[in-house]
């Protein structure tokens, strides 16, 4: 939506202009030879997500979260409204996993413990398709333009995202 609207300005939008912007992306939009259509979502069960899985064909969903306690309780109302709706769960990816330390080199855990979040993987029987770390040139490139697999490609970020991708492109059997 920033592309449509001034940079300043909130979006401020009740439901059915958010359902019709929605349907317009969705049915309107010219998408030629798309292979993949990425839909970053923010938390929540509501009517995008239900409209969503109503209207288009979906190979899968794939989660995102941090491992913060509460961040997991919404990840986990995510899978289980996809579940619900007969949505694949292609994954789960761990954000801020943690932020490695410039000064001593060890990596904290800044948003909790990844135990929780590789466990609720168990329990929801999904796989962990990556874990991104904390790191500031990540924030200063997606600010600038500059996703990190075009501004530092061989960082180990660029490789977790790099990975990621092929693991989903297998899971939906676009590479064999």
């Amino acid at each position: 939506m920033g592309y449509l609207v001034p940079e300043s300005s909130p979006v401020a939008w009740r439901g059915l202009m958010v359902m019709k912007a929605l349907q317009q992306l969705l049915h309107e939009v010219e998408w030629g030879g798309l292979d993949v259509l990425v839909l970053d979502l923010p938390p929540g069960t509501g009517d995008v997500q239900l409209t969503i899985t109503q209207q288009l064909v979906l190979d899968g969903a794939i989660i995102v979260s941090t491992p913060q306690d509460l961040a997991l309780k919404d990840a986990v109302k995510g899978v289980e409204l996809f579940r619900k709706v007969n949505t694949n769960i292609l994954g789960l990816v761990c954000n801020m996993s943690g932020f490695q330390c410039p000064g001593c080199g060890e990596t904290h855990n800044v948003f909790g413990d990844l135990n929780k979040l590789r466990d609720m993987c168990r329990t929801y029987d999904m796989r962990l398709l990556g874990e991104l770390p904390l790191h500031a040139a990540m924030g200063a490139g997606a600010g600038d333009g500059k996703p990190t697999v075009i501004a530092e490609p061989n960082s180990p970020r660029a490789n977790v995202f790099t990975s990621m991708a092929k693991e989903v492109a297998r899971i939906v059997e676009l590479e064999k």
